[in-house]
This record gives structure tokens, C-alpha cells and sequence, in this order.
């Protein structure tokens, strides 16, 4: 059946009009739209933390250690509730950051000793991979670096970078140390965590003077609150006098403790400097924050705020990272990191997004954050979540893939499987029922056929991407992997 509709001539010509209205806003607010300039690319200030568990800071619930500059980024930005690192220790974790690649594919297995980090036998990890920061100083951006390389050639400025104020060796003290600032020895006085402070806000004041015209990338990676222990400025340890330390667990100590970092298990002194490094860092985060505000450009900066890996202060009775057990570990605390976005105006303040997200991502994510591209590569196994942080809410993955020199795992939201390669035991554990990780569940039959089912897709994926099989893994690296009883990073 059909209907046949008589329309006046006044209804016709009302529609007309109307219609005509709507080709003509149409067309004058695109051409609006294509007669503005071209949004900037903004400015980023990238920190970084090393060895901070997620869970040492007031905004990822610990309120008892002082960090007030975090909570305000938190406060005015995005925090991701599920942020991890692929490889629970430092020289892999960054390359990882800046690579976007796992350790099989980017060669890098463990922390680069000393030889391997600077001087004639140093080991130029980066040459052969692309770096985000390669991409951005391509696309126009002054790239400064104040704090910790640990990635090969540490007293050389490289990867884009243009600006350079290090401590080569990626460790040592932290009371009047020897810097490197772009080629030149020199040894400074004061606290290292100020120091690093000091050479951010440098660099920015520099350029000011000289590059105003370009965006920056300016990249902090802290070396606190990395051991040692041995001295932290009266005003950063102040605030914890009396304290019980809630936020240290107190269990027994696990029996796969490494022996390198034992002495500091239960001990009060170390979980007061501990708390007093993460302050100390936090007030150095809000002397750069002035400075970008002193320059009227804070809202034209993004600001991330990360760590390499995480960090166990008595959780499951360790006190280390990845290798703070024998054998290496990927428990919760070793590999789950803060991550935080800021940048007011383009990311909604007091955001938070639970989407499971590694290190590895960082890569796709900061590039298509800034508007920069580069080639594809096939070892890049990341993806942006830069469409969360533009309130977006798209279609995300459920598991993500670690890798430690013997040991492998994949983590979903509700399981975690960690394979090693022989003599070592593989563990499994049902993170929705045990989210301590008290109960090794690889052996229950209960769980066979979720073992089986995780055992394919994390060898599958390895295999995959052109990995050697688990106990072929040191085919994946050149450089030296440290012995467990020589904990040092």
C-alpha cells in the first residue's frame, strides 16, 4: 500500500528557505574551520621515575608518602589505573619506552653494566632501532634531556637530543655527583634529585632564549628512589619523622629474596628513605611545573609522568624489582607503574581510565598525540591509547606480554601466567579470586585448561613476532645479563 502526501505551497517554500539555511551554515562554518591556523604541536615535559612501584605515591592510594606535585597533575589530567612496564628492570624498560619493542626484538635482556653504558666499549643500544625522540626532533621539536640515560653511550647526546645533563653509569650516590652535561665533565655540589631539578628548569630557561619558536621535548628521568639509601636532605626525610610506614607491607620475608637488597627487608631506615626519594622528586617536578607557569607556557605543555618499573617495599615479603627474587620475577609490584597525563584544555581533568596498558605503547602514543608519524615497523608491537586521552572511548585490548632475559608472561584482566626457561619453575595465578599472588594455582587442575589456553597464546605471540623460543633466549641479546646475586640496579 502506498500513501501519497499533498504539501502546500507554503510548507515547500518554508523548506526550501530552511534547507537553503543549511547548505549556507554548512558551507560558511567549514570554511571557518579551514581558514584557522593549524593547532601547534605542544610542548612535553616527559618524567620518569626509577624504581617506583605505583602504589608509592598518594594518588595511586598510598597517602602516608608525600607527593602533592603528582597529586596535582593527577588532579588536572588522565590516570591510568592499569599502566605496566613490559620488563620489570631499567636498561630494558627504557629502550622499551623509547622503541616501542620487547627485549627479544630490541636486544636489550637486562641492565647495562658499566662497561656496556659508557666509555670506548659502550654499547650504542639505539643505533639500530628508530626512537620516538629521533621522530620528534624530525619534526621540529628541541629535545633536552636532565637525568638518567642508562641506554648505551651515556655521556653522548643522541636519539634527537640536542641538550644533555647526565650521571653516566645510570647509578652511584646521590650527594655532590659527577655530571656530563653535553660532552663536559663536571662535578657538581648538592643533591643529585636537586640537580636534575636544577637542569630541567636549565633547559627550558635556555630555550627560551634561543628557541622560543619551536616546540620542546624535555625529558626528566629521575634516579630516585633508586638505591642507595645512604643520604637524602633533611627537608625531604622531615616529613616521615614518627612515621609507621603503613604502606610497607610487613609479612615474612619471601624465600626467593636476593641476597643484594636483603638488608634492606623490614628495616625502617630504608623504608624512610625510600619515601624521603619519592619526595624529594616530587618537589623537583614542582620546580619544574613553576618554571612552565613562570613562563606562561604550562598550559601548551603536556606532561607525562611515569616510571621504568615498578618496585617491591615488602610486598610478597620482597624488597627489589624483577630481579629481587631468585628467580626473576613479573609480580604486580615489579612491573605495574603510575602513569599520568596532563595537559589542561585537551585532557579532561580528573580523568581515569582503566584500560590495560604497557610501556610498549608509549611509542605509537606519543607520536599520535603530537601529530607526528614514521614508517611502519613490524617489531613495534604497541598501540596508541592516545583516543582515551582525547575522551574517546575505543575497543581495547584485554592481555598484555612481559619479558624478562629467562622468564615470559601474559597478564589478562583475570590471570597471569609466568613461564621460565629450565631449571626454574613457571607460576599461574587468578588475579580476580587472589590479587595478591599468594597462591601458585599452575599445578591445580581446576585451572588445566586455562593454563593450556595461556601457554598457546603466550608462546604464539612469541613465535609470532619472531621471537626464540623461552629457552633459546639468549639468542635475543648481545649484552651481558647480570648474575642474581650482583644487584647493583
Amino acid at each position: 500500500m502506498t500513501f501519497a502526501v499533498a504539501f502546500t505551497p507554503r510548507y515547500v517554500l518554508f523548506m526550501q528557505s530552511r534547507n537553503r539555511r543549511t547548505f549556507l551554515m554548512t558551507a560558511i562554518g567549514a570554511a571557518a574551520l579551514s581558514a584557522q591556523p593549524k593547532r601547534p604541536r605542544p610542548n612535553v615535559v616527559f618524567f620518569m621515575t626509577d624504581d617506583h612501584g605505583a602504589w608509592a605515591t598518594s594518588v595511586y592510594g598510598c597517602g602516608d608518602i608525600r607527593t602533592p606535585n603528582i597529586e596535582r597533575l593527577a588532579r588536572g589530567g588522565m590516570r591510568f589505573d592499569n599502566a605496566f612496564a613490559a620488563t620489570p628492570v631499567c636498561s630494558p624498560s627504557r629502550v622499551t619506552y623509547f622503541t616501542g619493542k620487547l627485549p627479544y626484538a630490541h636486544g636489550v635482556q637486562d641492565w647495562l653494566i658499566p662497561k656496556e653504558s659508557y666509555g670506548p666499549s659502550a654499547t650504542q643500544v639505539l643505533k639500530n632501532h628508530e626512537s620516538f625522540s629521533e621522530v620528534l626532533a624530525r619534526n621540529g621539536y628541541h629535545l633536552g634531556l636532565s637525568g638518567k640515560w642508562h641506554m648505551g653511550g651515556d655521556e653522548h647526546a643522541q636519539e634527537g637530543f640536542s641538550d644533555w645533563y647526565t650521571v653516566v653509569g645510570g647509578g652511584g650516590g646521590y650527594k655532590d655527583p659527577e655530571f656530563v652535561k653535553n660532552g663536559k665533565t663536571i662535578q657538581e655540589t648538592g643533591y643529585k634529585t636537586d640537580l636534575v631539578g636544577d637542569g630541567a628548569v636549565n633547559f627550558l630557561t635556555a630555550h627560551q632564549a634561543s628557541r622560543p619558536q619551536d616546540p620542546f621535548f624535555l625529558y626528566v628521568p629521575f634516579y630516585a628512589p633508586h638505591t642507595p639509601y645512604n643520604y637524602q636532605p633533611e627537608q625531604y626525610r622531615a616529613p616521615y619523622a614518627g612515621s609507621k610506614f603503613p604502606c610497607f607491607p610487613r609479612v615474612p620475608q619471601n624465600p626467593r629474596q636476593n641476597t643484594g637488597l636483603a638488608k634492606n627487608y623490614l628495616n625502617e631506615e630504608s623504608m624512610r628513605a625510600y619515601s624521603a626519594l619519592v619526595t624529594g622528586l616530587d618537589a623537583n617536578i614542582g620546580k619544574v611545573l613553576k618554571k612552565l607557569e613562570d613562563m606562561g607556557i604550562l598550559n601548551d605543555t603536556l606532561i607525562v609522568f611515569t616510571a621504568d618499573q615498578g618496585w617491591n617495599a615488602g610486598h610478597h615479603g620482597v624488597w627489589g624489582k624483577g630481579n629481587g627474587t631468585v628467580p626473576r620475577n613479573m609480580l604486580e609490584e615489579s612491573i605495574r607503574v603510575p602513569m599520568i597525563w596532563h595537559h589542561p584544555g585537551r585532557i579532561a581533568a580528573q580523568s581515569r581510565c582503566d584500560a590495560m596498558i604497557s610501556n610498549y605503547d608509549f611509542f605509537p602514543t606519543i607520536l599520535d598525540y603530537t601529530g607526528c608519524t614514521t614508517a611502519p615497523d613490524k617489531d613495534r608491537v604497541g598501540k596508541s591509547y592516545a583516543p582515551f586521552l582525547r575522551g574517546a572511548k575505543p575497543q581495547w585490548r584485554d592481555r598484555l606480554f612481559f619479558e624478562y632475559a629467562d622468564v615470559r608472561s601474559v597478564r589478562t584482566k583475570t590471570a597471569k601466567l609466568v613461564m621460565r626457561a629450565k631449571p626454574w619453575p613457571s607460576e599461574m595465578y587468578d588475579l580476580e579470586a587472589d590479587p595478591g599472588e599468594s597462591r601458585n594455582v599452575i599445578d591445580d587442575a581446576k585451572y588445566a585448561a586455562v593454563r593450556a589456553s595461556l601457554t598457546r597464546e603466550l608462546e604464539g605471540y612469541f613465535r609470532k613476532h619472531g621471537a626464540p623460543p623461552l629457552e633459546e633466549w639468549r639468542k635475543s641479546t648481545r649484552l651481558t645479563v647480570t648474575e642474581y646475586k650482583s644487584i647493583s640496579d
